[in-house]
Formats: structure tokens, sequence, C-alpha cells
């Protein structure tokens, strides 16, 4: 009989199709929830990837260009006042300001240096939550996946338990193929769920590193227009 058993469970098919596809109802729901989130997070990875690594390059690119010596007033009238780079739209922000702090007689405002820095955070405000956006569903993916596989390993097991009791078997053959498909649940949260934190402390900390480098450009920018004040 224990030969019997054991040549029934080699013959059964665990391969993880198989297993999702013998899964109940709420199990199968699960693991869709668990694979779709983990596409999601991967595609919100690689695109903050090559979207920060973009970022990087700008601002190395404009960095070269603003400290060349080429006058402000210049380099501010060949990218425009709405370019597409992060850096340059900083910079943007704070030379519109500054030329509209300006009056018909070529005096200044009062209170242009404080109006230029509230113009230069607000912009980088808005590429720091352009940077950031999609790390939320990092952060969710990546402290729910588990409890959601987790839920979905309790359901499979309780639903393997009512099967022995529905057939007062306790062979392997009875139990193997619903804890198998019970367990498959949390690996898919385990898989889904690891990458995410990985990726979001990674992604988060480059944001955060970005964005320290725009205040740093915006506080040496702020000093250049303020010594020009003062002179």
């Amino acid at each position: 009989m224990e030969a019997e058993t054991l040549a029934l469970a080699q013959e059964m098919d665990f391969s993880m199709w198989s297993l999702f596809a013998r899964a109940t109802f709420t199990v199968k729901l699960v693991m869709l929830m668990l694979i779709v989130a983990s596409f999601w997070a991967w595609s919100i990875i690689i695109q903050k990837l090559i979207t920060y690594r973009r970022a990087r390059q700008e601002a190395a690119v404009f960095d070269r260009r603003f400290w060349s010596g080429e006058p402000l007033d210049g380099l501010f009238d060949e990218i425009g006042p709405e370019p597409d780079g992060q850096s340059e739209r900083i910079f943007a922000a704070g030379m519109t300001e500054w030329r509209r702090s300006h009056r018909t007689d070529g005096e200044l405002i009062a209170g242009a240096t404080a109006r230029i820095d509230r113009s230069m955070d607000v912009a980088i405000a808005k590429e720091a939550d352009g940077l950031q956006a999609g790390l939320q569903v990092l952060a969710t993916v990546g402290s729910t996946a588990p409890f959601i596989g987790l839920f979905g390993t309790v359901w499979g097991i309780m639903h393997a338990f009512v099967e022995i009791a529905a057939q007062q078997n306790t062979s392997l053959v009875v139990v193997a193929p619903g804890i198998a498909e019970a367990l498959l649940a949390t690996a898919l949260g385990l898989l889904a769920a690891i990458p995410a934190v990985i990726f979001y402390n990674k992604l988060s900390a480059d944001a955060d590193r970005i964005v320290a480098g725009y205040e740093a450009f915006a506080d040496e920018f702020a000093t250049i227009l303020s010594r020009q004040l003062d002179s």
C-alpha cells in the first residue's frame, strides 16, 4: 500500500502551472493578485532606473554648461522658459523670476531674492514629486504581498484539511497537493515583496541624492544672483 501511495505521488504533476490549476478559486485569485503586483512593481523599478539615470546625466551636462562661464542670460535664452531637463527647469524658474523682478527702469523690485528662492523651491518640489512618483506602490507591494500570500496559504491549507476529512485519508497523495498549492501562494508573495522592498530603499536613496543635488544647485545659483544684487 505504501509503495502504491509513493508511486501515485511521484506520478503527480507539481509544476507551478499544475499547482495553480488545482488550487481553489480563492487561492487562484490571491496568486493572480500577487503576479500582477509583481509585474507592476518591476515595471516601476525599470522605469525609475531609466528615469534616474537620465536625470543624473542631464544634471551633469547642465552643470558643465552652467559653470562654463557662459552668461546666465544667454544660457536662459538658449534653453527657454520651459526646458525639458529637470535641472534646466529649476534654473529657468529662477531666471524667470529674476527677469520679472526688474522694473522697466532696470531697478529690482524689493524682495527679489526671496521670490527667486521660492520659485526654485517650488520647481524642486515638483521635480521631487515626479522622481518619487510610484515609489509608494513599491512600498505597498513590499509590505502587503507577504501577508496576501500568507492568506492564500492559510486558505489552501484549510481546504487541504477539508479534503482530508472528506476522504478520511491522510496519505501523501491526499495531503501533498493541497499543501504544495497553499505554499505556492506564500512563495509568490515573497517573490513580489523582496524585490519591491530592496528597490524601494535603493530608489528612495537615489531620489534623495538627486533632489539634494538640485537643492545644492539652487543654493549656488541664488548665491550668484545675490552677489549680482549686492554689486
